[in-house]
């Protein structure tokens, strides 16, 4: 675990940050050398298009963690699950469907 902007990052940690080359990029951590202050990181949005579905490694001073976003509508729910299948974050995937059943039979109820 590396220390950044006053949060531990780990592995799995959503992040934000410039590549080598200064492209911005988000993403998350698939792993770290600590003795390095590298991360490796899947990009899944990059200003480089090329960069988006590659491990690529990155300085640890130059990415900061992504906020943990509390899903509140069906909407967001959807734009995740979609990310999980491209991620292929199986746990994940199962882990919003369930809330997204659970929005769905909360509105069933109302009407």
């Amino acid at each position: 675990m590396l220390s950044n902007s006053s949060s531990v990052l780990k592995t799995g940690d959503w992040i934000k940050g410039k590549s080598r080359k200064g492209e911005l990029i988000i993403g998350y951590i698939e792993s770290l050398n600590i003795s390095q202050g590298v991360f490796k990181v899947n990009v899944i949005t990059s200003d480089n298009q090329e960069t988006v579905g590659k491990i690529i490694p990155i300085l640890s001073n130059q990415v900061k963690s992504l906020p943990v976003s509390n899903v509140i509508n069906k909407e967001q729910i959807l734009f995740l699950i979609d990310l999980a299948l491209s991620t292929g974050d199986e746990d994940w995937f199962i882990e919003l469907s369930s809330k997204l059943n659970s929005i769905k039979q909360l509105v069933n109820g109302v009407n």
